[in-house]
């Protein structure tokens, strides 16, 4: 049926907007729902094809949500600062806030275009003073709280960004937004001491709803473990040690040798005392130019060099081991140095065959003279003096309690996450708010003084001598110092980019606050968030930060819940048709502004969810927006159908078959399934060729949260009153879900003969007659000798014959 989905589209948009129709309540007595997707970096020319799947998806959970009776949040903002933005602005030769304010509305007008229920009045934009002047407000309590600290560090700087990156950004030894090569420097960098909330932030996992790999993406990041902290002692250097953590220090035995980091502070200490200094310090140069990837990757050639005049001393059998400087290991794990088990670790051991280092067997099971034994988790302990013939638990035990006897050692937990590297050498982001004063040190700008403005420039790019743009505005950097009045000079980095985006949800509570970044009231009302939407690109990093801020505040008391966030779940990627990631130089994906003008909104919605199984990528079909369009035609057809009132007798059991699974398919974000079922009945609903109008509202009630707009102008043709979209949602009845009759199959010895259709819930004994008075059941079993009946109840009927 023909229709003009455009103009339907924009009647209802303005409808919704002027009557405010998603805004959402301050009524504090309704029951709430917070539904929240990742915001976007205004940081390209539009949003594209992927940004409406997650979106919608979420959208159709509020929709739903608001139709049940809740006072349902769903905001909408940008995270318009840091690196994506900024490059954005470079590239394109602009200004980054005139970029990212063009972005901003051009990507708004297509939200709007596909009808997202989002309330707008709670908008946020991370880069607007009135926002970052809780940013770093938060910092400020952060650096109250001894947990923002800066030093000097090695840290990654991409070449191309000319900034430095968190060691999480340096992937594989590029850039995670540009690509480019990251190369290894010494800086002073603002940090934050995430790693006092790793315990914290693993116990905090265990009782959310996320999906399993965002549980176990944050797990291996956080990458706690149990072990032992061991001394070896340096010989002919009273009262100096080289201290190793562990997690095997039941295998000390076959320690044959150490290794420690080219950083490593002893190096300085006792270079007087080491004779090959000139050596070891040429290679430490040639590791700083070296990546962490770089370093520790497991098929590169192992390298080295033994300190002369260093050697250790193996604290459970006394022996005397060297000490090597080698790259593979870091000095930002652990502690610098590790102990060298050759028999029972694949690099010691090729290190251990490359400098001809002895290779001591210490767990039973393998032939170390062909490769290094590595399945060790259980076994039996040999050439291991005290621990031998014991179980790896029982040695682990046992040498623990040798070590702190000793004084040689102690059991620890530590962890593989590192510190949160926050500093960032750009223009585009939030000042950090601390003067730096040669009498005072860093000194805190008072709170009544935020926000600290990010002056407006016209040269932003980044620099090549390492310090931010900002440090060459010099009324700018030039000030007093709060605390004692003399001359001093402001912080020149920028924050992260993810600074923004760790407290935003927070925000949304109450975005126009002035004078707290959400009112006590606010946040005990809709905090934690109940559903979060977003990448699985994020699932570690942005989690990871934004549960560190939360938890934070929660301990200052300023947030009420130790978790933002109950539910988590992720959305695969749309691709293009040919399977490929959609980019512009392929043009393999379609603009959602070209699909929404040739077929409209709702079809782009619909098709959006049909695609597939939420959680994986699925390619795009132009066949399947097709397929998504016909059946909104057939919909809009329905109402040529719609007469009278009450249940059309063949449809009520399929009415309430299909609004139990869409309900309950939206609940678990089986939104194609959801959609599956009403094609279905739509198809049943034309076969007969009637409907009722209270059905036909029924039918649009279900469909409203998936294509909203032509189901509000159906509503509207078939006399419904008010807004549908907050219509109450459709309930059920379990009873009237089960089919009165049903088709069962009949089978003579094992093989299908004939279907009869019964009541649900026949009596075995008259199923079986109803099977053999079947005409061509009959005519099949006459004359011959029954030997059994088979029923399975509702299902089949199997007569056994001779």
């Amino acid at each position: 049926m023909n229709y003009n989905f455009k103009e339907i589209e924009k009647k209802w948009q303005k409808k919704w907007e002027e009557a405010e129709v998603f805004k959402t309540s301050n009524d504090y007595t309704k029951p709430k729902y917070y539904a929240l997707i990742e915001f976007p970096y205004p940081s390209g020319d539009a949003l594209h094809i992927g940004h409406p799947r997650p979106y919608t998806a979420i959208d159709i959970i509020a929709r739903k949500k608001r139709m049940e009776g809740y006072n349902v949040l769903f905001p909408m903002g940008w995270d318009a600062f840091g690196l994506p933005a900024e490059n954005y602005a470079i590239k394109n030769k602009m200004h980054p806030k005139e970029a990212t304010d063009k972005n901003i509305a051009r990507f708004k007008a297509q939200a709007k275009s596909i009808g997202f229920s989002f309330d707008w009045s709670r908008e946020i934009n991370t880069s607007e003073p009135e926002y970052y002047k809780w940013t770093q407000w938060i910092f400020l309590k952060l650096f109250e709280a001894g947990l923002a600290y800066k030093k000097m560090q090695p840290v990654n700087w991409c070449t191309s960004c000319k900034c430095v990156l968190a060691k999480e950004e340096a992937v594989g030894g590029v850039c995670e937004r540009c690509g480019s090569e990251v190369i290894p420097k010494e800086k002073s960098q603002w940090t934050l001491k995430i790693t006092d909330y790793a315990q914290k932030l693993l116990d905090g996992l265990e009782h959310l709803d996320y999906i399993e790999r965002a549980k176990t993406g944050q797990r291996n990041w956080i990458g706690r473990s149990a072990g032992a902290q061991v001394k070896f002692a340096l010989s002919n250097f009273e009262g100096k040690f080289l201290e190793v953590y562990t997690t095997r220090p039941d295998t000390l035995y076959g320690a044959t040798y150490m290794v420690i980091a080219p950083e490593h502070e002893i190096l300085e200490e006792l270079k007087d005392s080491i004779i090959n200094y000139g050596e070891i310090a040429e290679y430490k140069k040639s590791a700083l130019k070296k990546t962490d990837f770089e370093r520790t990757e497991l098929v590169k050639e192992k390298t080295g060099v033994e300190i002369s005049g260093i050697s250790a001393i193996n604290p459970v059998n006394g022996k005397q081991i060297p000490v090597f400087v080698s790259d593979y290991v870091l000095i930002s794990y652990g502690t610098g140095a590790i102990m060298a088990v050759p028999a029972h670790d694949e690099r010691d051991y090729e290190f251990a065959k490359k400098f001809g280092l002895p290779i001591v067997e210490v767990v039973a099971g393998g032939d170390i003279t062909k490769q290094a034994f590595t399945d060790v988790e259980t076994g039996t302990l040999v050439n291991s003096g005290i621990l031998d013939n014991l179980s790896v638990e029982e040695a682990k035990k046992k040498i623990n309690g040798f070590l702190a006897e000793n004084g040689m050692g102690y059991e620890t937990v530590k962890y593989k996450l590192r510190d949160w590297i926050f500093a960032r050498q750009r223009y585009w982001g939030e000042p950090v708010p601390i003067v730096i004063c040669p009498e005072c040190g860093f000194v805190p700008l008072p709170e009544s003084e935020l926000p600290l403005v990010l002056p407006y420039v016209k040269s932003y790019e980044p620099t090549d001598t390492g310090e931010s743009p900002l440090s060459a505005i010099e009324d700018w950097v030039r000030c007093k110092c709060p605390k004692c009045g003399g001359e001093a000079n402001r912080e020149t980095d920028t924050m992260p980019g993810w600074a923004g985006s760790s407290w935003y949800f927070l925000r949304y509570c109450d975005p126009h606050n002035t004078s707290e970044l959400a009112s006590g009231e606010a946040l005990e009302y809709w905090m934690p968030v109940d559903w979060y939407n977003g990448g699985m690109e994020h699932t570690t990093l942005h989690l990871l930060y934004s549960r560190f801020w939360s938890r934070f505040l929660y301990d200052i008391g300023i947030v009420p819940c130790a978790e933002p966030y109950l539910k988590r779940t992720s959305h695969g990627m749309v691709l293009g048709e040919d399977g490929e990631k959609i980019s512009k130089s392929k043009g393999n994906g379609p603009n959602p502004d070209e699909v929404i003008n040739e077929y409209g909104a709702d079809t782009l919605r619909l098709y959006e969810m049909f695609l597939g199984d939420f959680e994986k990528s699925i390619p795009w079909s132009n066949n399947g927006t097709k397929g998504c369009k016909r059946f909104l035609d057939k919909v809009f057809g329905l109402v040529d159908l719609a007469k009278g009132a009450g249940v059309t007798p063949r449809l009520e059991v399929r009415f309430h078959q299909t609004i139990k699974k869409v309900t309950s398919d939206i609940d678990n974000l089986k939104m194609n399934t959801a959609i599956a079922s009403l094609m279905s009945l739509s198809n049943e609903i034309y076969d007969i060729g009637a409907i009722t109008i209270d059905e036909l509202k029924t039918f649009l009630v279900m469909l409203c949260p998936f294509a909203p707009h032509i189901c509000e102008e159906l509503w509207f043709l078939a006399g419904g009153s008010g807004f549908l979209s907050l219509q109450p949602w459709v309930g059920y009845d379990e009873a009237k879900t089960k089919e009165n009759s049903i088709e069962i199959a009949v089978q003579i010895n094992g093989k299908v003969r004939d279907k009869i259709t019964i009541e649900a819930g026949t009596p075995q004994a008259q199923t079986a007659e109803l099977a053999k008075n079947s005409p061509r059941i009959k005519e099949l079993i006459a004359g011959r000798e029954i030997i059994k009946e088979i029923v399975v109840p509702d299902k089949i009927v199997n007569i056994v014959v001779k």
